[in-house]
């Protein structure tokens, strides 16, 4: 293949142009690479090489005006905007940062394409003007603020322009329009030198007067990068704006049109492969490079990316056998860590109030770009600043109270959460001291990282200028306004890649692809929305405004895409086409009419075929944990110490949960609750039920106690929500609402008490959280067996003895109901609960042996309207069986059976501990 580049050289070596006096104007720089090696390739003599330089730094010099960027622009142009608006119509500046970037991109527009503004603004304002009835008598003060603006448009755009003219300043379409203005005193001043354009498509009014001016001088030659087929096809996007300069340059009347090949017709083997999601994209886009790789087929072919964001799943998906990469575009800034942390620390800051949220604090702390700094020989400070948040339920602390935690660390400390206070001066120190601190730490760490350096570096440039813009204008008067501007900073900027720019495999955007040819082409995100853009628009300016005087649409801009699109495929000879299945409005709809217009054409072949991307089968693997010797003895150690009905229930529903926390002692850490966990939540029910009871242990029940135990309740159940929920507030929102639930969770329990007993019914209160420990023997085991736990309450109602378990979530009498006893320790969803009751009746009754009626059971605080809910033991399955609600002797053996097989199924080593799907 021959390329672009190559052709231009050859023909310029031909007609014999002194290269030391000439210069190469490029659409971009990155062409300047590839071109200079390919001169260094073609050329045979010894000589200077020419100039080469972009369009863009060949309009600023011609110019001599300084590119401002976008934001220093916003700066300067609001201080036109205040001088120009009274005061009660203008706007503060983070207000005005929301609007001015799209004036500024009109005013740019305007001034690229030559369009008199006087003009233009007239029309916009007449629009506005009917546009909301600007006669009307009643207009809102909305209403005339905003005729008000596009009345001063122009004059806002006047003064603007001409304040940065006096400074030698412009933005990009005032440089253009400026830089024709100074093209009779250029051609004068550089007479003596030879200008050759190459590789343009879309050129703005300013950029087509420069050149056909020169053109009409002579020394200056355009080389145009155009098939046959787009030029002869009138309704070819690729061709749109060539055709026009071919038809409409005085130059190409009497000159040649160079050039216009013939390549794109040649055979190609072209793919479009269909997949779904862009993860689907990625690893398609993987396999492919292997394969490619494998063929030694990577020398000279550029990956184009769509969509740039898939950069980096793009670099993780390349095979580790393929070196030699290069990435033209860079990594953006706001994809790092220390972006993260920053926007966290904003967050942190975003109230003015002395007291910090805990999820804002845990943030700042767990940061791994900061923690180092936390971080001295054994101690941790943020950990021990997280452990006293969760340990203490903590949702907000001072920076004091952080300090006195951690004493040691107060300087990095007072750096994190002192209190910007609003003021973007004292944040702008902030960042830029803890820049210094990372800095230092980062470079004296044994290991020297450099990229955490590159990342510090690249943030103080940032910061660095927003201090001076501060300084300098004193518009950024509130944090909001300076993350504003910061982000806006933070947007443009990239952090490029190493690597060599003309070997191995080129990944590229598609506008950094124009001017260079490859053999293959791997385009991805082929979709609508996306290769093309589609319609956006930021501008005020009408469509038909745009049309009637020449501006850009997004028609126009769709030509430019289809142009670079098949100007990749005009020299390629293998092209894989890329494209989402699956249409996103987020990240682009159905696949692109690229694709459809190259069937459709049937100048080339198309394999076109749907892949969906190999994707490892993840099958669940059970955890095992083969009962070794050590942990046979560690459970004889748990065993001396006592299984409660929760362990062995644990044990039941997930042998692995059973293994971790008693075995190995891993226990869940609390974390701070904003809102009342479950199980703080029935603590405290409990609790306060057992202040209120215990001291009626041995009472018979009347309603005169009830009646006093309601005037007790609310200072108790206050006192177990201050006891267990530490910090917590429970003054307002969901805290407040389990407050009140909780109040009527035992206004409703002793309504259900004085029920019963006003229905006869004789209550003798004979335990409350009864702690109990028994020792059982089994004949298999040389050792007993240690049973403990605490009974919520045993009383005796009628002459039978209940054993009581309170329960504050919904239970019902099926969860009570046993039919096989071999399911009491199978099914822990269905049975749990019965076997709790029943292992509490088995150690009471090893204790004292049952003489008279006892039933075991549960009252639940989300049915009382069922009362007691009994074990009871059925027959057979059924609405129809026989119920045995008293604990016989019998029910006891029969549940002695089962707790025998799980206590030696436990302890037995050749049953290994097996993970459950719970």
């Amino acid at each position: 293949m021959t390329s672009f580049i190559c052709d231009v050289l050859k023909d310029l070596e031909v007609n014999s142009i002194d290269t030391s006096k000439l210069r190469l104007i490029l659409p971009n720089k990155r062409a300047g690479l590839f071109l200079k090696k390919k001169w260094a390739s073609i050329s045979k003599k010894t000589g200077f090489l020419p100039e080469i330089i972009s369009i863009e730094y060949f309009i600023e010099e011609l110019s001599q005006l300084r590119l401002l960027s976008s934001t220093e622009l916003v700066f300067e142009f609001y201080s036109v905007y205040s001088e120009l608006t009274p005061i009660d119509e203008r706007d503060s500046f983070d207000s005005f940062c929301k609007w001015a970037p799209t004036v500024l991109q009109d005013f740019n527009e305007i001034d690229r394409y030559l369009i008199p503004s006087q003009e233009i603004f007239k029309y916009l304002t007449a629009i506005q003007e009917i546009n909301h009835w600007s006669l009307e008598k009643n207009a809102t003060p909305l209403i005339k603020g905003y005729l008000s603006f596009w009345q001063k448009v122009d004059s806002y755009y006047l003064r603007f322009t001409s304040h940065l003219l006096k400074n030698k300043l412009g933005y990009q379409g005032l440089i253009y329009r400026k830089a024709t203005e100074n093209l009779e005193e250029y051609s004068l001043q550089s007479s003596h030198k030879s200008h050759v354009f190459m590789g343009f498509n879309a050129l703005n009014a300013s950029e087509t007067r420069v050149i056909q001016h020169l053109l009409q001088l002579g020394k200056t030659s355009v080389y145009w990068d155009i098939d046959q087929i787009f030029v002869d096809t009138p309704h070819h996007d690729a061709g749109h704006f060539l055709r026009q300069y071919k038809k409409n340059w005085t130059y190409f009347k009497s000159q040649p049109f160079k050039w216009v090949s013939n390549q794109y017709s040649n055979p190609k083997n072209i793919s479009v492969v269909g997949t779904p999601k862009n993860i689907g994209q990625v690893k398609y886009v993987g396999s492919l490079l292997k394969e490619l790789h494998s063929k030694d087929k990577l020398q000279n072919t550029a990956l184009i990316l769509g969509n740039e964001d898939l950069l980096i799943p793009v670099l993780n998906s390349i095979p580790s056998t393929i070196e030699g990469i290069n990435i033209t575009m860079g990594l953006p800034l706001k994809q790092t860590p220390f972006s993260a942390f920053i926007n966290q620390w904003f967050q942190l800051q975003r109230e003015t109030s002395s007291r910090y949220h805990h999820q804002d604090i845990l943030r700042i702390l767990s940061h791994p770009f900061v923690r180092p700094l936390l971080q001295v020989q054994n101690q941790d400070a943020g950990q021990m600043i997280i452990t006293s948040l969760n340990k203490n339920n903590l949702t907000s602390l001072t920076k004091n109270q952080i300090i006195a935690i951690a004493p040691t660390y107060r300087p990095i400390l007072e750096l994190l959460f002192t209190n910007w206070g609003n003021s973007p001066s004292q944040a702008i120190k902030s960042v830029l001291d803890l820049i210094y601190k990372l800095k230092d730490y980062y470079s004296q760490s044994k290991i020297k990282q450099l990229l955490p350096l590159e990342y510090l570096f690249r943030f103080y440039e940032i910061f660095n200028q927003l201090q001076q813009l501060n300084s300098s204008y004193n518009y950024i008067s509130s944090i909001k306004a300076l993350q504003l501007i910061y982000k806006d900073l933070l947007s443009k900027e990239t952090l490029d890649f190493k690597g060599q720019p003309d070997k191995g495999l080129q990944i590229m955007g598609m506008l950094e692809s124009r001017v260079l040819d490859f053999d293959t082409v791997i385009i991805v995100s082929v979709n609508e929305g996306v290769l093309p853009a589609g319609k956006t628009n930021n501008s005020f300016i009408p469509f038909d405004v745009k049309i009637e005087n020449g501006l850009p649409t997004y028609k126009e801009k769709d030509a430019i895409y289809t142009y670079h699109f098949y100007r990749l495929l005009q020299r390629a000879q293998n092209v894989h086409i890329i494209y989402n299945t699956e249409p996103d409005p987020l990240s682009g709809g159905e696949l692109s009419r690229f694709i459809i217009q190259l069937e459709h054409e049937k100048i080339h072949k198309i394999q076109h075929k749907i892949v969906i991307p190999e994707t490892p089968k993840l099958t669940p693997q059970l955890q095992k944990v083969k009962k070794t010797p050590e942990i046979i003895s560690k459970l004889k150690d748990v065993a001396s110490k006592g299984f409660s009905p929760s362990s062995l229930s644990q044990y039941i529903r997930n042998p692995i949960d059973f293994y971790n926390q008693k075995i190995l002692g891993i226990k869940v850490e609390n974390s701070t609750q904003e809102t009342i966990a479950a199980n703080t939540f029935g603590s405290i029910i409990h609790n306060t039920l057992e202040d209120l009871y215990r001291p009626l242990i041995g009472t018979v029940l009347n309603a005169q106690i009830i009646n006093d135990l309601h005037s007790k309740t609310e200072p108790t159940v206050i006192h177990h929500f201050r006891e267990l929920y530490k910090e917590g507030d429970i003054t307002e929102g969901s805290n407040l609402i389990s407050f009140e639930v909780s109040k009527r969770y035992i206004f409703n329990f002793l309504e259900h008490e004085l029920a019963c007993i006003n229905n006869g019914d004789e209550i003798k209160i004979e335990a409350i959280e009864s702690k109990i420990r028994v020792a059982v023997m089994f004949p298999e085991l040389p050792f007993p067996i240690q049973l403990n736990g605490t009974i919520d309450r045993v009383d005796s109602c009628n002459g039978t003895q209940r054993i009581i378990d309170y329960k504050t979530s919904q239970v019902s009498r099926l969860d009570l109901e046993l039919v096989n006893w071999e399911d009491l320790t199978q099914d822990y969803k269905a049975f749990s609960k019965s076997f709790q009751v029943l292992t509490y009746a088995y150690m009471l009754n090893n204790q004292a042996t049952f003489t008279s009626k006892v039933e075991a059971g549960i009252i639940s605080f989300k049915n009382l309207k069922s009362g007691f809910l009994r074990f009871s033991k059925k027959d057979k399955p059924g609405a129809h069986a026989q119920k045995i609600t008293q604990l016989s002797s019998q029910i006891i053996e029969s549940y002695e059976v089962e707790l025998k097989k799980l206590i030696l199924e436990l302890f037995d080593p050749k049953v290994n501990f097996i993970e459950k799907e719970v």
